[in-house]
């Protein structure tokens, strides 16, 4: 069934919209997209739209028009939430996908403010000395992420008892984040990994712009983002945690995404850390070698309670 007449999302206008992030979320979130695959048909369209309306928001920081003041982009769309949560209809079609996923599953408009709380963060802070420093950026830019798809999941406890794996799960992909695109976020003059915690292996951002720019990988560099992987490794066990208390239909998509972007970990590894010249990539071949068994059980398990049988 399409995924939208299996959320029961009627009218053209809403449809389109949906379909919009449906396309952002195919184009851009190539693990989160081929996980949601696993997600129950009605289930999707919101993933879709909580991940269009993020990406949104991001590029607006990181990649913003030129002459255009981010900020101020910022700024406008907070005016479009304040309309998404008094009950409007944005006229553009990811807020229209967003007020409409906010309605079906009651997400928090704290969460959606703690969220654009830290894109605004982007624009005026550069690096963080601590993790604890980093908390706050990290909770709103990624751990709100995990607790906006939790009502999505759906739970077979009391939401709040799956709030600390939930918020977890956003926490450990951001961490990988951070390590995937260390080079990136250089050249935009920001660094997220804590300097306290680099300066206790001799290295400060001078030494990681100089190694990017020469392409000489350093070890002491190497052994700082070593121990920064066996952290955020920690953080992913906290995520699976979760896992069992979700709906069972949620399931494989979420031990499907922690296995594919904590696999971005392991390519890390294999680069030698080398992650200021190379970009870690799960390739398509283990993302298929991954997802495929989790669909095809899906899949089955969909066939089967229709009540259909198959015949010999």
């Amino acid at each position: 069934m399409n995924e939208l007449d299996a959320a029961g999302i009627t009218g053209p206008a809403l449809r389109s919209a949906y379909a919009e992030c449906r396309r952002i979320n195919a184009h851009h979130g190539r693990t989160f997209f081929l996980a949601t695959r696993l997600l129950p048909a009605r289930a999707r369209p919101a993933a879709h739209a909580l991940y269009g309306f993020a990406r949104m928001a991001d590029e607006l920081v990181d990649n913003p028009s030129p002459g255009t003041d981010p900020a101020v982009a910022l700024d406008k769309v907070v005016d479009l939430v304040d309309e998404v949560y008094d009950g409007g209809a944005p006229a553009d079609p990811v807020l229209a996908a967003l007020a409409d996923t906010v309605r079906r599953y009651g997400i928090e408009r704290g969460l959606v403010d703690a969220f654009l709380h830290s894109m605004r963060m982007d624009l005026t802070i550069t690096e963080y000395a601590t993790y604890a420093d980093l908390a706050e950026y990290v909770h709103g830019s990624a751990s709100v992420i995990g607790l906006q798809m939790l009502p999505v999941f759906g739970t077979v406890v009391p939401l709040a008892d799956a709030t600390p794996s939930a918020a977890a799960l956003g926490e450990a992909f951001q961490l990988t984040n951070f390590l995937r695109d260390i080079g990136e976020d250089l050249d935009r003059g920001r660094l997220y990994l804590p300097t306290d915690e680099l300066a206790a292996f001799g290295v400060d951002r001078a030494l990681l712009v100089d190694s990017r720019r020469r392409r000489v990988p350093d070890p002491r560099v190497r052994r700082a983002l070593a121990v920064a992987v066996s952290r955020n490794r920690a953080v992913y066990r906290r995520a699976e945690a979760g896992i069992p208390l979700l709906r069972p239909e949620s399931r494989p998509c979420v031990r499907t995404a922690i296995t594919l972007y904590e696999g971005i970990l392991d390519e890390i590894e294999a680069l030698d850390y080398d992650v200021l010249n190379r970009r870690a990539v799960v390739g398509k071949g283990r993302r298929l070698a991954v997802a495929l068994p989790e669909l095809v059980q899906v899949r089955l398990g969909a066939f089967r309670a229709s009540g259909l049988t198959l015949r010999s």
